[in-house]
């Protein structure tokens, strides 16, 4: 996710070696999210989880995106609860049952990246936080939906904000999703709120993350102190899901999703 820049602002479209180069890197992203997922529990530490997800991709020949990443001192972004994105691995950060806890990871393979994020449980969680996490990755895939060639970034970003709003949750604003391919935050942005038929034309060879961003009572954020971790505002729950994404000539194909 960006705050609104990215290294590039020219719409860079894919050949098909170049697709394939990104669809392994995303798969490979998509396999240690699923992993993460797996292994999120009750008494477990956010260093251990973020310990496990660079084993991984050093293990398979690949680097974590976002380790070193403008300083980000992680293998992967973990947030809990009322936090919303760029969680930096903490010992100190314990999970318990009832938590929610969100995992954002790329992997960066062969010059190429995949990015993703899903939000998980650990154990038995609350009614609303249920619904948060099932409403968000549905914004997800009302977004990918809509992702066809010869649309707008805008149909992507109204779908997004359409379901959120409609369920009564809030969509945030100040964070977007991205293009993607050799650097992690290509052109074009792609924001979670707007209107339809608005923005720059999908075009078959675009490779883009779409990632809902959604807060239970406020679209507003916080920044904390340490200067990565965004908080919803009220301190309340919020959800974030993620895929890399393909425009084809028909269906969006989506790139991060594991064998």
């Amino acid at each position: 996710m960006i705050h609104r820049q990215r290294e590039s602002s020219v719409i860079v479209v894919k050949n098909a070696a170049e697709l394939h180069k990104i669809r392994k890197a995303s798969e490979l992203s998509a396999k240690v999210l699923k992993l993460a997922g797996e292994k999120v529990a009750d008494g477990m530490s956010t260093w251990e989880l973020n310990r496990i997800i660079g084993e991984f991709l050093h293990r398979h020949g690949a680097k974590p995106s976002f380790l070193n990443y403008r300083g980000f001192k992680g293998n992967a972004c973990i947030s809990v609860n009322h936090e919303l994105i760029h969680g930096i691995p903490s010992k100190k950060r314990i999970l318990r049952n009832g938590d929610i806890v969100s995992v954002d990871v790329g992997a960066f393979l062969d010059g190429w990246h995949g990015d993703n994020a899903a939000t998980f449980k650990v154990g038995t969680v609350s009614e609303t936080a249920e619904r948060l996490l099932r409403v968000t990755e549905e914004c997800l895939y009302a977004a990918i939906k809509v992702a066809l060639p010869g649309s707008r970034i805008g149909d992507i970003s109204s779908a997004i904000q359409t379901y959120c709003e409609s369920r009564g949750f809030h969509v945030v604003k100040d964070y977007i999703g991205h293009g993607i391919g050799r650097d992690l935050h290509e052109a074009p942005d792609i924001p979670n709120f707007g209107k339809p038929g608005k923005g720059p034309r999908l075009t078959p060879g675009m490779t883009i993350c779409i990632e809902p961003m959604v807060n239970q009572s406020t679209s507003k954020t916080k920044l904390l102190n340490d200067n990565w971790t965004v908080v919803e505002a009220n301190g309340n729950l919020c959800a974030h899901f993620e895929h890399t994404i393909a425009i084809t000539e028909g269906q969006p194909m989506i790139l991060t999703r594991p064998d």
